[in-house]
């Protein structure tokens, strides 16, 4: 068997207690994308990046620092050689931020996930809207949906580009 299947079901075997938690993102290159909150949109933007982000438990200004700072700048947009090789900040685009703590959601065991690795509510929020001012900050126009509302998500990939990114 391959080594990075015998690391994968070891590591899928670990007891989360000793498990180092990070920040985690899910971004996607979209044409656009758009947030509902009972029908009414309270985030819309054309090109650019969608990421949700889940926060856990000890996150902190680390992790912000990591993700604030490495999200703008990849390099995920073509050029005109069709490579990816410009940031969102490079062409312009802007960022719609979704808060989503089922990316903590841990299905090891049993049929239910179980999301004893996301961050109380009070820190989750605070850690959140942290996030969104420094990529404000960075002169990027970000909308954002409502944090623990019942959202939809509507999107159009382009790609389509889906990436993962954790802060440790």
């Amino acid at each position: 068997m391959p080594p990075f299947r015998k690391e994968a079901r070891q590591h899928a075997s670990t007891d989360h207690e000793s498990r180092e938690t990070m920040m985690r993102t899910v971004i996607q290159r979209v044409r656009s994308a758009q947030v509902c909150v009972d029908g009414r949109v309270t985030g819309k933007i054309g090109k650019g990046l969608l990421v949700l982000l889940g926060v856990g438990k000890g996150d902190g200004e680390n992790d912000l620092s990591f993700l604030t700072s490495k999200i703008p700048e990849l390099r995920i947009f073509e050029d005109a050689s069709g490579k990816l090789n410009l940031s969102v900040k490079e062409i312009g685009g802007e960022m719609l931020v979704v808060s989503q703590f089922t990316l903590y959601g841990d299905c090891g065991k049993g049929r239910r996930p179980s999301f004893t690795e996301a961050e109380e509510p009070t820190l989750a929020r605070s850690l959140y809207e942290q996030f969104i001012s420094r990529l404000r900050e960075q002169n990027i126009p970000v909308q954002t949906g409502e944090f623990q509302a019942k959202m939809e998500v509507h999107l159009i990939n382009d790609g389509p580009v889906t990436l993962l990114l954790d802060s440790k």
